[in-house]
């Protein structure tokens, strides 16, 4: 499988441009592997959540989405980055397929196992349920889970803006629901017990 040509040739401009702009604080990146299969999923706070994991390493990462990102005029964007389209509200299998070869292939997925950006009028610091993606996909490929929390702000021109925390990479059980809980509550320790910039 050939990694999105797009993503591979505006990487290098788009991270150098996000890093000018929003000054992300990134901790804990190395323990995304530097090959090897591995599932990225964290909480989701905004639309660039995206391009904050995608800077965090030198590998490309595949993203699950929402299928409304592939319909015009968003189609001429995101397509050529490889998303991976989630049609919502229903049980898409052929996502999970998908992202499934991608894991095969020894390659990085990135998931927000919410599903969905978190609503301005939801507590800030918390998280909705998490869905079963992430850990079944991990768990039919034998990949591990490599959680990741995001707070604060996409601020411009501020070092006191976004965070993003990676933390140790889980495999994942038998026990798919146990799993989940246990990478929800990884994710929600990250985004309550890290300092948070509030300014």
């Amino acid at each position: 499988m050939q990694e999105p040509k797009a993503y591979v040739k505006h990487r290098p401009k788009l991270d150098w441009l996000f890093r000018f702009i929003f000054r992300p604080t990134v901790i804990g990146a190395e323990y995304i592997p530097e090959s090897g299969r591995i599932v990225l999923a964290g909480n989701h706070t905004h639309f660039m959540d995206c391009i904050l994991v995608a800077c965090a390493t030198k590998r490309v990462v595949h993203f699950l989405g929402k299928s409304e990102l592939l319909e015009p005029p968003l189609k001429r964007f995101f397509e050529p980055f490889g998303l991976i389209p989630v049609h919502r509200g229903q049980k898409d299998r052929a996502a999970l397929d998908s992202a499934i070869e991608v894991l095969k292939d020894d390659k990085v997925i990135g998931i927000f196992p919410e599903g969905k950006v978190k609503l301005k009028s939801e507590a800030e610091y918390t998280i909705n349920p998490f869905k079963f993606g992430a850990v079944k996909m991990a768990q039919q490929t034998n990949s591990k889970i490599v959680p990741f929390s995001i707070v604060g702000k996409y601020k411009m021109f501020r070092k006191k803006g976004v965070k993003i925390e990676f933390f140790e990479p889980v495999a994942i059980g038998e026990n798919l629901e146990e799993a989940n809980n246990a990478l929800m509550n990884t994710v929600a320790y990250g985004i309550t017990q890290t300092p948070v910039f509030r300014e």
